[in-house]
């Protein structure tokens, strides 16, 4: 135990909690209010903010009480974790953890169990290729360093603090989120009241991104290419979008991006991302696209007007229910063309524009003001649960 720090020790994770197997299996005579599902979890966040109901599930599921660990077993790669604050039934795909308070501190563990050291160990021992999961034997048996009570304690008040502050950010984030729903649905609404125009009227053009074996024009240099996966509702961002050659962007000129495009995915599904729209900036002008929608407006209509009406939530429903397949859901140009909106004089159309990218900024900022405290927690984290000297 040289490796050990003065008073730490090496334990296996079963010393340190009970894995709680209470099964219930008519989830609407559970006799509680709330089901946590893993879809209600936030990767990095111990907190629940969000559950349904026991009425609208199925199946067998499993009883938590207050104090309780609920930990996604399936896909632990999604860091998916929390403490819960009140009784109900989660997901048969976690596992409910109980601290065993004679070994370690409850609110010890739950921070440890977020640190990369145990994270990246439930990854390893996962098992099976599509939905990996862990298995509660495996898991019990793994060894890991558990400081003193003192220490324990120490570490849990440097992590409070942080915490509060990423549970406060991230509430801010939330309410932002709900006022701008909230404010795309009265522009749609108010939209609802003016002419209603069909988007091909508006638009000198309508096309796709490059459909065609784009996987053939990839390289690890060379032109960003947009895809679904980088649209956000109003924004792109080019974290982990595709490149291509020189060749293949001059093979596809006609899905070249521009300044004042307005795009959103050709491929959804309802419960994954949905058919957010985004408007194209200078940043990403005579870049590529990869089998999305592109709406080139014209002078009749303002882009950031266009992307409000779009991203309404009652709008992105009924993009949905345009789109056709079954997992997953395609829109086609003819249907995205076909689509009606009201059209407002362009000054209306510029307040409404200029409203919605100021709400976006704000949310994008406590974003990435969340992203930061994080990552700094998580640092904090790793360093102060280095059991090695």
């Amino acid at each position: 135990m040289s490796d050990l720090k003065p008073g730490w020790q090496r334990v296996k994770f079963g010393d340190l909690a009970n894995c709680i197997n209470d099964r219930v299996d008519d989830p609407s005579a559970a006799g509680v209010e709330r089901y946590v599902g893993l879809e209600h979890l936030d990767p990095e966040s111990l907190t629940i903010r969000r559950w349904g109901s026991p009425e609208d599930v199925e199946s067998t599921k499993l009883r938590f009480k207050p104090g309780d660990i609920i930990f996604g077993k399936r896909r632990a790669y999604q860091r998916k974790l929390a403490v819960a604050d009140f009784e109900g039934i989660c997901s048969a795909h976690a596992m409910v953890l109980r601290a065993k308070p004679a070994v370690v501190l409850p609110e010890f563990l739950a921070f440890f169990m977020q640190s990369d050291l145990f994270m990246e160990r439930a990854v390893e021992i996962s098992v099976g290729s599509l939905s990996p999961t862990i298995n509660w034997k495996t898991l019990a048996k793994q060894e890991f360093a558990l400081p003193p009570f003192e220490e324990q304690r120490r570490i849990i008040s440097l992590l409070s603090a942080s915490n509060k502050l990423t549970s406060s950010l991230t509430e801010l984030k939330e309410r932002l989120d709900l006022a701008i729903e909230a404010f795309l649905d009265d522009v749609l609404r108010r939209s609802a009241l003016v002419t209603q125009v069909a988007v091909e009227q508006v638009c000198t053009e309508v096309t796709v991104g490059i459909v065609v074996n784009p996987s053939s024009f990839y390289e690890s240099s060379g032109v960003l290419a947009i895809s679904h996966s980088n649209i956000e509702r109003g924004f792109i961002t080019a974290a982990g979008a595709q490149r291509i050659s020189a060749e293949g962007h001059r093979a596809h000129a006609k899905s070249w991006l521009h300044r004042g495009d307005v795009v959103l995915p050709r491929v959804s599904t309802l419960q994954g991302r949905p058919y957010h729209a985004a408007v194209v900036g200078d940043e990403l002008n005579n870049t590529n696209a990869i089998g999305i929608l592109i709406l080139r407006p014209s002078t009749s209509v303002l882009p950031w007007y266009l992307s409000a009406v779009l991203n309404a939530p009652v709008m992105r429903r009924r993009l949905f229910g345009a789109s056709v397949g079954s997992i997953q859901r395609q829109l086609n140009v003819g249907a995205i063309r076909r689509f009606s909106i009201g059209l407002p004089p362009l000054n209306e159309q510029r307040t409404i524009g200029d409203e919605f990218e100021i709400l976006l900024e704000s949310f994008q900022d406590a974003q990435r003001r969340v992203e930061a405290d994080n990552s700094r927690e998580c640092a904090l984290l790793n360093e102060v649960l280095g059991g090695s000297k």
